[in-house]
């Protein structure tokens, strides 16, 4: 590795930092966003809601428990870019596989390191989340910014398909819960929770029609995170509504939870910068306990919009900004949160909602 390469970081609004080139060479860009866990770094990059990102980890040393092939979220690395301050090929872990800097080259994707990143994750804060390019080989700032104007915006684009399963596979005992899964871009560890609690799962590419899902005969559905617009995947809205009219249990994660709001007649719009962490603070209003969360997300539902239909409620809300964390139908048995229980990483505060969803399963 040439640790002495050179490359640019280039923002949307003209804001640019020079630092030091880290895994594959070239260009890349995407939607910049950043993560204030200090773990999980790994599970971070493979976890399928990131894909089309820039992710910028704030922790002041990322890399230096090496990689592990286990430590995944999706069989590949799904950001499309990364940035921190320092990153680390020496590891010190016994358990690691290999060092972050192999990794990202056989992953082909591109970092940046050795730039001020509270400067840049101040800047976002401030500015808001938009689009990026990290560079080796172009740092004419004319250039870059003509190259920036060409990448779509995050708001609008149906990035699901990218990432969804392309067959429908199944997981855990076939005499189980049967749980038909859509897959938008689903986490790993998410299957293995409901997997862990006795379920049978059918995962189902995110384009699936509701017949397709139906010939599995399920007692219940899990709709799953993902990445992109919740409002530009309107196929999937009609699918989601048509699961929910069945009347059998629904339990939705993050882009899952946007698109039962939408199927409810609620509405969801970009947030300015997002919610990226592991350290995150839920309240519960039914127990009036805070739960630490990890999320990942850039776009959450209006609270206004469900709290004008007769037949949906907020349940969960976020202690920091007070936006929309969790609801649920009040005819139907359906609910959903905007973070993500599994929690990997993160403190598990929140997997009882698994165990809610099984006992509801065994209700109805």
């Amino acid at each position: 590795m040439d640790k002495s390469k050179k490359a640019i970081l280039y923002l949307a609004d003209g804001t640019s930092f020079l630092g030091q080139s880290y895994g594959a060479v070239g260009t890349s860009s995407g939607e910049i966003c950043f993560n204030t866990g200090m773990t999980g770094y790994q599970e971070v990059f493979t976890d399928p809601s990131y894909y089309g990102q820039v992710v910028v980890m704030n922790a002041a040393h990322i890399g230096n428990y090496g990689t592990k092939k286990n430590d995944v979220e999706s069989d590949t690395v799904k950001i499309a870019g990364l940035v921190a301050k320092n990153l680390s090929d020496t590891f010190s872990r016994p358990m690691a596989d290999g060092n972050l800097h192999d990794y990202l080259v056989a992953n082909h994707i591109m970092a940046i390191h050795q730039i001020d990143t509270r400067a840049l994750v101040a800047h976002i804060r401030q500015s808001g989340a938009m689009n990026c390019i990290i560079s080796t080989e172009e740092f004419d700032p004319t250039v870059l910014a003509e190259k920036v104007k060409a990448i779509p915006s995050m708001e609008g684009l149906d990035l699901s398909g990218f990432v969804s399963t392309h067959d429908v596979h199944n997981l855990g005992e076939p005499n189980g819960l049967r749980i038909a899964v859509l897959d938008y871009g689903v986490k790993r560890n998410i299957l293995q929770c409901l997997v862990d609690r006795g379920a049978y799962l059918a995962v189902f590419p995110g384009k699936s029609s509701f017949e397709t899902l139906q010939a599995f005969k399920p007692n219940a559905y899990f709709i799953s995170n993902g990445p992109g617009d919740p409002a530009s995947m309107a196929y999937a809205v009609d699918v989601v509504r048509e699961i929910i009219n069945t009347g059998k249990p629904v339990f939705g994660i993050c882009l899952g939870h946007q698109l039962i709001a939408l199927a409810g007649g609620a509405k969801t719009f970009k947030m300015h910068h997002g919610h990226r962490g592991l350290n995150h603070p839920v309240l519960n209003l039914k127990t009036m306990q805070s739960e630490i969360s990890t999320q990942n997300h850039g776009f959450s539902v209006d609270p206004e919009s469900v709290n004008a239909l007769v037949n949906m409620e907020i349940t969960h809300i976020n202690l920091n900004d007070k936006t929309l964390e969790g609801l649920r139908r009040t005819d139907k048995p359906v609910f959903s949160v905007q973070y993500h229980p599994e929690a990997t990483p993160g403190p598990h505060d929140s997997r009882y909602l698994f165990d809610d969803f099984i006992d509801l399963i065994n209700q109805y």
